[in-house]
C-alpha cells in the first residue's frame, strides 16, 4: 500500500497543532512544558515569550513561581543546550542523554594520558560542594587540576557529567548576569530515581510534541544517534508517511494533523524557539533561504514571527530612555491585512512585556 504524502503545508499544520500554535491552550504553564518536553532558555527571557504565545492567559510570574518552587530548572539538556525543563524530567532523561552529553569529555579522557576520570571528578565534586560555582570558577579549578580541561567543549561536558544546574537567579525574566552552578541533586535535595527512562519513550515524548517527523529529524532534536533501531522497534505502533522530498515519517496513531487549509493566526516565536532547532529538514517551518537573516554566525538567533505558519520575519524591541519599540522586520511585503493582525499581536505582546505602559512604538518596516 502506497503511504500517505503529507504536503508541506499538512506538515506545518500538523506541527503547530501539537505545539499550540493553531490555537493557545488554557493548560497550566508545567503542564505545556512537560507536553514541550523543554523550551530552549540560552536567553532568560525567550522561555516566558515561548509560553505566552502558546498560552491563553499566561503571567510571568508563572514560570518564576515555577523556578522559585524548583518544579522547573535551567539546565542543559537535549543537545548539550540550555533549557528550563521540568525538573522530574530532568531527573529522568540525565541518564538517558548523558553518554551523548559527555562525549567531549571521554574523547579527552580516551586521548590522554594518566588521565584519572573519577579522580577528577571526584575532586570537583569536592569543589562544588563547597559552595555553588560560576562558569569561569569551575574553569579554572579544572585547569588547576588538570591542564587543558578548562578547555570551553570539555568544560561544558565536564559539568553536564556532573549534572550541575544553573541555579536562581538564573532563567528568570531579565536575568543577564553570570550563572552559578551546583549539582541538581543538591538544589532539588532529592537523589536521581532509580526507574530507568528509556530511548523509546523519548521518542514518543518527542512524537507527541513535534511529529510527524523522520530519524533524524529525532537524532537532531535529541542529539542522539543511533536512532533507526528504536523506530524500527516501534514502527508497529506508529503510523508512516511520506514528505515531499519522499523521507519516511513516523507519527502516534492519535495525533492531530489537521487539514492544510486551517489558518493560522500570526505569532511571535522568540529567540532559539525550539521549533527552529528540533528538526533536520525545518522547511515545515523556515525556508532554507531566510536561513542567514535568522542563525547568525556568531551562533545567536533572532525572535522571529510566523504568518501563515511559516516564519515571515524577525522582530526586536528596542527600548529608548523613556518608551519602547517593536521593531518588525518581514522578509517579504505583506499585505495591508497582514500587517494590521501583526500590528495587534504586537501591541498584545508589548503591554505584556512593558506591564501594561502604553509608551511604545510598533514599527513594520518595508520587506
Amino acid at each position: 500500500m502506497t503511504e500517505h504524502v503529507l504536503t508541506l503545508r499538512e506538515l506545518n499544520r500538523a506541527t503547530l497543532a501539537r505545539q499550540f500554535l493553531l490555537e493557545q491552550t488554557d493548560r497550566a504553564p508545567l503542564e505545556v512544558i512537560r507536553w514541550l518536553v523543554a523550551l530552549q532558555g540560552q536567553v532568560s527571557n525567550a522561555p516566558y515569550i515561548g509560553l505566552w504565545t502558546r498560552l491563553q492567559a499566561f503571567q510571568r510570574a508563572d514560570l518564576t513561581a515555577l523556578l522559585e518552587n524548583k518544579q522547573v530548572l535551567r539546565a542543559s539538556s537535549l543537545r548539550g543546550t540550555l533549557h528550563i525543563i521540568a525538573a522530574d524530567d530532568y531527573l529522568l532523561f540525565q541518564p538517558l542523554l548523558k553518554p551523548a552529553l559527555t562525549r567531549n569529555l571521554h574523547l579527552f579522557a580516551q586521548r590522554t594520558e594518566g588521565f584519572d576520570l573519577d579522580h577528577f571528578i571526584a575532586e570537583m565534586q569536592a569543589y562544588i560542594r563547597e559552595q555553588p560555582r560560576t562558569a569561569v570558577e569551575l574553569r579554572a579549578k579544572m585547569e588547576e587540576l588538570y591542564p587543558g580541561m578548562g578547555k570551553q567543549q570539555i568544560a561544558d561536558s565536564v559539568r553536564m557529567h556532573m549534572a550541575l544546574i544553573q541555579i536562581l537567579p538564573a532563567g528568570t525574566w531579565g536575568f543577564t548576569g553570570k550563572p552559578i552552578h551546583m549539582e541538581a541533586s543538591m538544589w532539588l535535595e532529592r537523589p536521581f530515581p532509580n526507574t530507568d527512562f528509556t530511548l523509546p519513550q523519548l521518542v514518543l515524548r518527542y512524537l507527541t510534541a513535534f511529529g510527524p517527523a523522520s530519524v533524524k529529524d529525532i537524532q537532531q532534536w535529541s542529539g542522539i544517534t543511533g536512532i533507526r533501531q528504536t523506530i524500527e522497534a516501534l514502527r508497529p505502533e506508529l503510523f508512516t508517511f511520506r514528505d515531499e522530498q519522499g523521507r519516511e515519517l513516523f507519527d502516534l496513531p492519535d495525533a492531530p494533523r489537521p487539514s492544510e487549509d486551517t489558518p493560522v493566526p500570526v505569532r511571535f516565536l522568540p529567540e532559539f524557539e525550539n521549533l527552529l532547532f528540533s528538526y533536520e529538514e525545518r522547511g515545515r517551518i523556515v525556508d532554507r533561504a531566510y536561513f542567514p537573516s535568522i542563525f547568525m554566525q556568531n551562533g545567536l538567533n533572532c525572535a522571529t514571527f510566523l504568518v501563515d505558519g511559516f516564519v515571515a520575519g524577525a522582530w526586536k524591541i528596542e527600548r529608548g530612555p523613556t518608551s519602547a519599540t517593536l521593531a518588525i522586520h518581514p522578509f517579504n511585503p505583506l499585505a495591508s491585512d497582514v500587517q494590521a493582525e501583526l500590528q495587534a499581536e504586537g501591541e498584545r505582546l508589548m503591554r505584556w512585556v512593558l506591564d501594561g505602559a502604553d509608551a511604545f512604538d510598533i514599527r513594520v518596516m518595508k520587506g
